[in-house]
């Protein structure tokens, strides 16, 4: 018998019903301002259109930027509130003090940027934003990766292809035959467990959205995968380095209806089969993400009137009348001001939001509590800069199986110009960029997790890491060539221990039904972020991206906008599978398992 789930997708359902009654109708609100030291900030907002419709967003990140979009387009008086950096996450950053003879800073970054060919909002929104000479704007800043490479320790490297190759049916039989062969590849795994494995993942595609929702919400991807008494290779590459390395996720916590959605979507991409995903399964960014994305976005939302009020963050939401009157920001000094608008929406990660939900607010819509029972994990990059181009073919570097889940990319062989002419002091032609997804694993080098290192002691500790993982039979990375490294600067110490500004949620078992809708029972109040529910279902650029649209459109129903909608987009479902999903509905309302599920 399946496992029997806390919660029924109809529940669920009933239940998102009500929440989108409540947060139905809108009244009139005054006409908006901001006072106090804030308001030396910028210019004064324009007027707003007819009945006041002027929106405040709280954070300037994926989120808070494409809520800005959607509604400065479409004519509405924005501000955007941001305390550090417009772009959040996914921006870059000069390594300060690093550029000379009028060259740029060296180019950091929270983590490289990865565009899967399954991820369609983050594209559209791209294609909107004017870039000089690209037709398709910042979109045509994006460049297919062919392949990657997989290092494994004590073994040669391989360099795999990232895409399966065109096919036109896929069908289930189909699918497991080539998820077979593409992990092919894997050292020491017994066939009989790749078939297993393949056999599951078919499963997955074939499982209705009941048993989806249902079941497999509330089992670890562990457990569906059936890791427990296989292989030291199976555990290893399939079910743990796979997630961790392709969604920084746990996969002794995560929900399998997480991991099986991005999983999904990303064969799909593979496949070359869906017209949706044309841009294949890997692309990255020809520059620096402020340069080639974010800094473009940001003056076009400042042509479109967007206001920007940096150094400014949300410390308390006022509700009045069962709507929010108020908003008090708080800048670095400690200094506080007003903020009045119509529309407010909160765009900050789910740790930054949840302080803000006070008792009133929780009385109000007592849905929003689940977001306290949300859970975050890391995942941070750091750039190694090399005075020497590395002989490791361009595309992304897993290196399966290290304890701190590490992958990689060669960023300066993929970026426009000569690197060294344009960043630093002219020495520098190479720059690795590597994301940490494990930060409680002992590593290889001082036995400690990386939240126990220091930042000197990170730096050694990832090289050497990479060093063991890709340079058997290869002598690709050499210590003689680093000229120096940079690590997010959200990372900090206190008392010996490290802590993280910026840490990713983690979809746990069962977490969906903690996550808020863009809309919520304040009438008046929105949600943006990568913690908000959307179809990618994961803490991405997509997701957050996703949520900033769902937010728009929220505010947009409120003010009882008759105009068009941001697109949200569906994952796709292929015909060829949805047979086996009929089947399967009709065996998950008799309380059988999935035909596959033996």
């Amino acid at each position: 018998m399946p496992d029997q789930p806390p919660a029924t997708p109809a529940r669920i359902a009933r239940r998102d019903v009500l929440r989108g009654t409540l947060a139905a109708g809108v009244a009139l609100a005054a006409t908006p301002s901001v006072s106090g030291p804030a308001a030396a900030a910028g210019p004064r907002r324009r007027s707003p259109g007819p009945g006041g419709r002027t929106v405040a967003i709280f954070g300037g990140g994926m989120a808070g930027l494409s809520a800005a979009h959607e509604l400065a387009e479409r004519g509405y008086p924005v501000t955007v509130y941001e305390p550090a950096y417009l772009g959040g996450k996914a921006r870059s950053m000069g390594v300060p003090g690093t550029g000379t003879g009028g060259r740029l800073d060296l180019p950091g970054e929270h983590g490289f940027r990865f565009f899967p060919g399954c991820y369609q909002h983050v594209p559209d929104t791209m294609r909107r934003i004017p870039f000089p000479g690209n037709p398709n704007g910042v979109l045509d800043n994006l460049i297919r990766v062919e392949g990657t490479v997989a290092g494994v320790r004590g073994r040669p490297p391989i360099f795999a292809p990232v895409e399966i190759g065109s096919i036109d049916q896929l069908t289930p039989q189909l699918l497991q035959n080539t998820i077979v062969g593409a992990f092919g590849f894997v050292p020491e795994l017994p066939p009989h467990e790749l078939a297993f494995f393949g056999k599951q993942m078919t499963m997955w595609f074939t499982s209705s959205d009941e048993r989806r929702f249902g079941q497999w919400e509330y089992v670890t991807w562990e457990r569906i995968m059936h890791a427990a008494g296989k292989s030291a290779a199976y555990r290893d590459y399939l079910v743990n380095a796979l997630t961790r390395i392709t969604v920084a996720a746990k996969p002794h916590l995560s929900s399998a209806r997480t991991i099986g959605t991005i999983g999904e979507a990303l064969v799909l991409a593979a496949t070359g089969a869906i017209p949706q995903f044309s841009g294949g399964i890997d692309r990255i960014l020809n520059r620096p993400t402020n340069e080639a994305w974010i800094d473009p976005w940001v003056a076009y939302l400042r042509s479109l009137g967007v206001r920007f009020v940096l150094g400014s963050r949300a410390s308390a939401l006022h509700l009045s009348g069962g709507r929010i009157d108020s908003v008090t920001v708080t800048d670095a000094a400690g200094a506080t001001a007003r903020v009045d608008a119509d529309y407010y929406v909160c765009a900050v990660p789910v740790d930054k939001a949840v302080p803000l939900l006070d008792d009133r607010i929780l009385e109000a819509d007592p849905q929003l509590a689940g977001m306290r029972e949300l859970l975050t994990d890391w995942m941070v990059g750091i750039q190694f800069f090399l005075r020497r181009p590395t002989e490791l073919p361009q595309g992304h570097i897993a290196a399966l199986g290290s304890p701190w889940a590490l992958t990689a990319l060669r960023q300066a062989p993929m970026w426009v110009g000569d690197f060294a002419a344009r960043y630093g002091d002219g020495s520098v032609r190479e720059c690795l960029s590597v994301d940490i997804s494990d930060w409680d694993t002992p590593g290889i080098l001082y036995g400690r997790s990386a939240k126990q290192c220091t930042a000197q002691e990170i730096s050694a500790e990832v090289w050497a890491q990479l060093k063991e993982w890709l340079n058997t039979a290869t002598g690709w990375l050499r210590d003689e060539d680093i000229h120096s490294w940079h690590l997010d600067p959200g990372v900090s110490w206190s008392g010996g221990i490290a802590e993280n500004e910026t840490p990713l949620l983690v979809n746990t078992v069962g977490s969906y039904e903690h996550r808020p809708h863009a809309h919520c029972a304040i009438p008046n109040l929105f949600f943006g972020g990568d913690h908000v529910r959307s179809h990618i279902d994961l803490a991405t650029m997509e997701g957050a991206n996703e949520s900033g649209r769902a937010a728009a459109n929220a505010v947009l129903d409120a003010a009882g906008d008759p105009g068009s909608r941001a697109a949200v987009f569906p994952l796709v479902a292929l015909p060829a599978f949805e047979a086996a999903k009929r089947l399967d509905a009709d065996r998950y309302r008799a309380g059988l398992p999935h035909i596959l599920d033996v």
